[in-house]
């Protein structure tokens, strides 16, 4: 692994650890509360594009990795050197955030209401896992798309972050009362995980193929999506310039 390589894998770990502490650390200790889980997940994405976003692009999610790599703007190397460290980074970010309240004897493993910031089916059976997979790959989508769109001009750079902080935001709002929003295969699996092992049920970790399946589906979407309407405008641009040169 070549040293810039190291460098985006160390910034992605980092940027995923601080997501899942401060957001889903927000959610457990505000009894997730829907405005503040939101804008908590929207200004860690916030602020850490503007810490490492020069270094790795802050994706900090492998849906949105993985939507760079159908459009073609990351190697498949570095897809899985930083879905690697996403995944690491929230793993880690997780453990140290139940550790630290269980020792504040602020995880009660045998509470039923408990708020373990983990991710979950809408309903049950097939019809539960059909709405769940539509729920979270329409909010992957709108959220890589809008993404896809803010990089895509070297202008936007000053307010790419701002951006992308907002729409996280928006699909939080409205899908936090429905599968919590994911829309993040790595920020579902950390938090599923310590569920386990704190001794709160594994029906989190259980359902979470539906976090990772629907997000990665969202996210190679929206890019497959922007590059078709990308190419068309693109096309249609060269198109007009060829007709005003042809009138001159």
């Amino acid at each position: 692994m070549n040293h810039n390589l190291t460098k985006k894998g160390i910034a992605e770990f980092l940027g995923t650890f601080v997501l899942v502490f401060f957001a889903c650390g927000t959610a457990i200790v505000t009894n997730c509360n829907v405005v503040a889980t939101a804008l908590s997940f929207g200004l860690c994405i916030v602020a850490m594009a503007y810490s490492i976003g020069d270094i790795s692009g802050c994706h900090v999610n492998p849906a949105v990795s993985m939507g760079m790599l159908v459009a073609k703007k990351m190697t498949v190397k570095e897809f899985f050197v930083y879905i690697a460290a996403q995944f690491l980074g929230a793993t880690v970010g997780a453990a140290l955030l139940y550790g630290i309240l269980y020792g504040a004897g602020m995880l009660n493993i045998t509470a039923e209401t408990q708020i373990w910031a983990t991710n979950a089916m809408v309903g049950a059976g097939a019809g539960g896992i059909f709405t769940s997979l539509a729920i979270e790959i329409v909010l992957t989508f709108v959220f890589v798309f809008a993404i896809l769109g803010v990089t895509a001009k070297a202008e936007n750079g000053k307010v790419a972050g701002i951006v992308i902080g907002l729409v996280l935001t928006l699909v939080h709002l409205i899908g936090i009362n429905l599968t919590g929003t994911s829309v993040n295969p790595a920020r579902s699996f950390g938090p599923a995980l310590m569920r386990v092992i704190f001794g709160g049920g594994a029906k989190a970790i259980a359902e979470w193929w539906i976090f990772l399946v629907a997000p990665m589906l969202g996210g190679a979407l929206a890019a497959v999506v922007y590059g078709a309407m990308f190419k068309k405008n693109t096309a249609d641009n060269m198109n007009e310039v060829a007709e005003n040169t042809e009138n001159e």
